[in-house]
């Protein structure tokens, strides 16, 4: 066998990384289970034990996807899923009273508990300094010339978008990001996996294409996960069906085998670093 380089090291490690978040989060969900019960959705498992380990992976996820992301359609999904991540992990999902046990709920509609909010105002704070640096330092580099700018551009610009937007419904409509914040970054991750997935398929790299069973499986991965998502959102808002905690669960689930699909196919790249 060919020597393996530290770049390839690395890139394995992150890549094996990642696949461990979304079992850590069903692992945690596991052990909460026998104390806070089995909850509508593993987002109200936040409010449990899970918290986190919770928030630990999605915060991981992103730093790995960040550093995982390659090149072309691929590089900006997941680059902007990234940024999506840690929202899910630092925007608490809304809850009704009674919904978890211990969880003082001050509100008759779904809210989030007036204890998180603080942590909330810190965390998001947090979120949009260290998005300005990091983009700051990408558009130094792009300037350095140290990464092309015709790579990082469409990266840097949806990025500074999305913090944008972040800081100005927070400024402007806090409540909108505290009711809605949570679901729209959490399908908006999934929904950027499934389009990650469907350009591996029909948009290959030229370097490195994955076989046609690979190919086939990815497009299987991003049509269940579309379906999983749509089916979930409509029984949960139409029908009021206590389907979400079985639907995230789904959702994770296919992450996690097109992250290894993704893995085997990327294992024993020569140069990590640029067609990852």
């Amino acid at each position: 066998m060919p020597p393996v380089s530290t770049s390839q090291r690395t890139y394995r490690y992150l890549r094996l990384t990642l696949a461990g978040a979304p079992v850590a989060i069903m692992l945690a969900v596991l052990f909460a289970i026998p104390d806070a019960g089995v909850l509508p959705s593993v987002s109200h498992y936040f409010y449990s034990s899970a918290r986190t380990v919770f928030s630990a992976a999605l915060v991981t996820a992103a730093a790995c996807l960040l550093a995982l992301s390659g090149r072309g359609p691929q590089r900006v999904l997941l680059d902007v899923a990234a940024l999506q991540a840690p929202l899910i992990a630092i925007i608490p999902t809304p809850v009704s009273p009674g919904e978890v046990p211990g969880v003082v709920v001050d509100c008759a509609a779904p809210c989030v508990p007036a204890g998180f909010t603080d942590d909330l105002d810190n965390a998001l704070a947090t979120y949009l300094v260290i998005g300005a640096v990091v983009l700051a330092i990408g558009l130094v580099l792009a300037r350095r010339g140290d990464v092309a700018l015709r790579d990082t551009g469409p990266t840097l610009a949806l990025a500074a978008t999305v913090l944008a937007g972040v800081a100005l419904v927070w400024t402007l409509a806090p409540q909108l990001l505290v009711r809605y914040g949570h679901a729209v970054a959490a399908f908006g991750f999934f929904i950027l996996i499934a389009l990650v997935a469907l350009a591996e398929a029909l948009r290959p790299s030229d370097t490195h294409p994955p076989a046609r069973r690979t190919r086939i499986g990815y497009i299987v991965v991003a049509v269940a996960l579309l379906l999983d998502l749509a089916a979930t959102a409509v029984s949960a808002m139409l029908f009021d069906l206590p389907v979400v905690l079985a639907g995230e669960l789904v959702a994770l689930a296919l992450f996690l085998v097109f992250w290894m699909m993704q893995t085997a196919q990327k294992w024993s790249l020569a140069d990590p670093a640029l067609r990852a």
